[in-house]
């Protein structure tokens, strides 16, 4: 009976072309005033506003978004999530972004499709080996899991992999954390912006702001496409638009805008239950949960905003990745996307305040934003709503560049992402 009802009620609203349908989250028109206000409507702006609302009581808080939710990085990323990173200060905030994302769905009662099914870094030289072990040992004194496999052990946990590389890019070794995996990005967006609404943080989508009113070195609100907005707290979490929303504060970020650059297959059946990626040729693959291969690469080396694809990058990161899984050579690519990234000089993101008194920044997290999502809003709600930095991203703040204590994660990470 149940089954019936299903079925019919399925064939019900598609008929009806989802006219019907509940939104899932609000759309009002801006107030004339909030507590704070969040730019920029991807995971991690709508993290904070959840956060906030869920941990510090501020309600009465706005989102707003230039275009639709989810539109930008959020929707333009190859949904990787790890937290084996170096440093101490990278390993904190990525293992505590980890442990959020092993509870989100049940959180936010929305499935984020989370998926645990292990990240390899490959090692093709000794040389390679000996980083591997290095952070191996690293992320163990930090109580990460991170284990050292041996070329076979590769081959066991990734039986589709060539070990010899075509030649090229021979498999010695590699790092694996059983913890990582992949997550649905659309899907977190989603679940946040809905669990927020939820709250009453209002939703404002298709509004571009053009302009944030300081006076007296504090801020009093900002001016957006659908009127002025009045707020003695903002929060910019805009990605590849940082720079550009801080020159509107009137003050200067060190971050550099460049493409990355990603594709997908043709969905085939499931073949690769694990991410494998490989620093020394800065490629990396997954299989998505409707059968796409997914590939990435490094940045395109180059300043700018464009959210195109080329050919050269995706032809070097489809080489690479045919040298090491020659099954793949006869799959077709079907689509390609860049996102914009911001990149601080020493690959670590800027969390905290600013010059301006009630702006606060969360921006530079290169190539590895998405994983850091429900950490990144979760210490920037608390910077927010508090006025200064949770510890673990206190080493974030964007006075690091002028005491010279940086979180040098370029190389130390392998691949970014």
């Amino acid at each position: 009976m149940n089954k019936r009802y299903s079925i019919f009620s399925l064939a019900r609203n598609a008929y009806t072309r989802h006219e019907d349908w509940q939104e899932a989250w609000r759309s009002p028109a801006p107030k004339a005033r909030y507590d704070a206000v969040i730019i920029g409507g991807g995971g991690h702006g709508l993290a904070t506003a959840y956060y906030l609302a869920k941990l510090h009581g501020m309600t009465n808080i706005a989102v707003v978004e230039r275009g639709w939710l989810g539109g930008g990085n959020t929707g333009r990323n190859t949904t990787i999530v790890r937290s084996n990173y170096l440093w101490d200060e990278s390993a904190a905030i990525y293992e505590h972004a980890m442990k959020l994302w092993e509870g989100l769905s049940r959180e936010l009662n929305y499935n984020v499709m989370f998926s645990q099914r292990g990240v390899l870094n490959l090692a093709h030289s000794p040389s390679d080996m000996r980083e591997v072990q290095r952070r191996v040992y690293a992320n163990r004194l930090n109580g990460i899991d991170s284990e050292i496999l041996n070329a076979q052990q590769v081959k066991e946990f990734c039986p589709q992999i060539d070990l010899r590389g075509g030649g090229r890019y021979p498999v010695v070794g590699a790092s694996l954390q059983r913890r990582g995996g992949t997550a649905r990005h659309d899907a977190v967006a989603w679940g946040y912006a809905r669990a927020a609404d939820a709250l009453g943080v209002d939703i404002i989508q298709e509004c571009p702001v053009h302009g944030i009113k300081v006076v007296d070195g504090k801020v009093r609100g900002i001016e957006t496409a659908r009127g002025y907005i009045e707020t003695p707290k903002v929060g910019i979490v805009v990605a590849g638009h940082s720079s550009v929303l801080a020159e509107m504060a009137g003050f200067r970020l060190p971050v550099q805008s460049m493409p990355l650059q990603a594709l997908v297959s043709e969905p085939v059946k499931p073949t690769l239950d694990c991410v494998v990626m490989s620093g020394a040729v800065h490629a990396y693959v997954s299989q998505s949960d409707k059968g796409e291969l997914v590939i990435g690469a490094g940045v395109d080396h180059y300043i700018g905003y464009g959210q195109r694809g080329s050919q050269q990058v995706p032809e070097e990161t489809i080489s690479a990745i045919c040298e090491l899984f020659p099954i793949f050579r006869r799959m077709r690519m079907m689509r390609q996307w860049g996102g914009i990234v911001d990149t601080c000089p020493d690959a670590s993101p800027i969390i905290g305040k600013t010059p301006v008194e009630g702006i606060y920044i969360n921006c530079g997290w290169g190539t590895g934003g998405f994983k850091a999502t429900p950490g990144s809003g979760w210490v920037f709600a608390h910077t927010v709503a508090c006025d200064e930095p949770h510890p673990l991203n206190a080493p974030f703040s964007l006075d690091r560049y002028r005491t010279g204590y940086l979180i040098d994660e370029h190389g130390a990470a392998a691949v970014a992402h």
